[in-house]
């Protein structure tokens, strides 16, 4: 049996969900990172449990066919992008087989359709919002690693692997818009020659935070959001004039302040710098607004794509009344609300409802209306629809949600789910009730292990 810290030769012989390798020593399962099926590699375990092991990767000594040479520098380093070293055609069949085998093996389900999963329209620059950390001390590359003189300094990009503190500094990320990265530069160096400490998350002192880039396809302009710890008007208007002399295509600038020590984006309050306290973003033929801390899909023409899916899932004819839950800013009611008679969004963040109003104003929507309250204490009071929407967050439904649902009885059920082991879970229990027709997995996160999904669920 293998023991940590030992090197071994391994054949990787499949993907496991999460994107790393799978091997198999005499039946026990190995886990490695940065490898995928086919290759040979020589790895040192990392962990080793009763049931699993561990292993990340120190040699390839033979590569997979199904290798590409990531685009990124931060690549095998850097967690966002853990697949991209497969090619895009070998991603999109295992996220396809992953959603297959949470349904077989979770749900206990094994006559549902899993179609091949759609593709996204870009694999790379897709993302419409990027949130970076500051830290004051980052994470050093395996290339700097040793060499004299390297100073670890501050920093603003991702958490490294496990820590808490510290970030890779991110030069350049290739999820989002290349101006988006010239944009962060520009941040990047106005605070470190500020004079102002970044945020230490562990003694809770220092004044930079973070910041969120937010980026319109429709309209090609960016939304910059600074959340400090504290107010100091010089620095941040000084740096909005940096900014908006320099992309003219920035069209809001916001400062969130939060002197909480949770290590979340949100500010306590906003103040605005420059343009508007939002951006617009268009779905078809839908406009939306987008305020600094909406939730909003982060691939905006993979959304188009879900949401055409969703639509042909719910089937509507014009007459039937809609329930949409955990609805967020009401995007998938107000698209379907040209089908349907009247759409009905449950939400339990106030902001987004907020948000949801407005853009069923802004688009002249009249069909459409949004309850604030958490789902598991409102949906009781929701009229019994035709179709029901199912869009939970990573969680999933509550076990009290499948309940009040099953109870309602919706002659149709559209799940739309980011995770889907989840899915499956919540699939035991709606399986007495409801014939799951088929399941679509939409690629909208390419280059991760992420994958949407839509089925279609019919009342038995």
């Amino acid at each position: 049996m293998i023991k940590k810290g030992q090197d071994i030769h391994l054949e990787i012989s499949d993907l496991a969900f999460g994107g790393r390798g799978l091997a198999k020593i005499s039946g026990f399962a190995v886990f490695v990172d940065g490898a995928v099926e086919g290759d040979l590699v020589l790895a040192r375990v990392t962990k080793n449990k009763k049931s699993f092991g561990e292993a990340r990767v120190l040699e390839i000594i033979t590569p997979s066919q199904f290798r590409v040479d990531p685009v990124c520098d931060y690549s095998g380093v850097c967690g966002g992008c853990s697949m991209q070293f497969i090619n895009y055609e070998r991603q999109l069949h295992y996220k396809t087989n992953h959603v297959r085998e949470a349904i077989e093996h979770i749900a206990l389900m094994d006559n549902v359709t899993v179609l091949p999963a759609v593709s996204s329209e870009n694999n790379f620059a897709y993302r419409n919002k990027m949130e970076f950390t500051f830290s004051p001390d980052r994470w050093l590359m395996p290339g700097e690693l040793g060499v004299e003189g390297v100073e670890r300094g501050a920093g603003v990009g991702f958490h490294a692997p496990k820590s808490f503190q510290r970030v890779i500094d991110i030069k350049k990320c290739h999820l989002m818009p290349e101006q988006g990265n010239d944009i962060l530069q520009e941040i990047r160096s106005h605070a470190l020659e500020s004079g102002l400490d970044a945020y230490n998350q562990r003694l809770h002192t220092g004044f930079w935070r973070f910041v969120t880039l937010r980026h319109s396809v429709y309209s090609d302009s960016w939304m910059v959001n600074l959340v400090t710890s504290s107010e100091n008007d010089k620095t941040i208007f000084s740096l909005a004039d940096k900014l908006t002399k320099k992309f003219d295509n920035i069209t809001s600038i916001v400062n969130n302040i939060t002197a909480r020590k949770a290590g979340v984006a949100f500010g306590e309050y906003e103040k605005p710098v420059y343009g508007n306290n939002y951006i617009i973003e268009r779905l078809g033929k839908f406009e939306f607004e987008i305020s600094p801390n909406s939730f909003f899909q982060t691939n905006t023409r993979g959304a188009e794509k879900l949401y055409s899916i969703v639509t042909e899932c719910a089937g509507l004819t014009g007459s039937e009344d809609v329930v949409d839950l955990y609805c967020g800013a009401g995007t998938i009611g107000i698209w379907l609300s040209q089908y349907a008679r009247k759409v009905t969004g449950v939400e339990i963040v106030e902001s987004a409802v907020i948000d949801a109003r407005k853009n069923t104003e802004r688009n002249g929507i009249e069909n459409c209306s949004f309850h604030l309250g958490d789902v598991a204490h409102i949906l009781s009071d929701v009229e019994k629809p035709d179709v029901m929407i199912v869009d939970p967050p990573r969680s999933g439904m509550s076990k009290e949600v499948v309940k009040q649902v099953i109870e309602m009885a919706p002659k149709r059920i559209v799940y739309v789910s980011c995770n889907p082991a989840t899915m499956a879970r919540d699939f035991l229990e709606l399986k007495k009730f409801y014939k799951v027709n088929q399941i679509q997995p939409v690629d909208m996160f390419p280059n991760t292990y992420h994958i949407e999904a839509v089925a279609r669920l019919d009342l038995l």
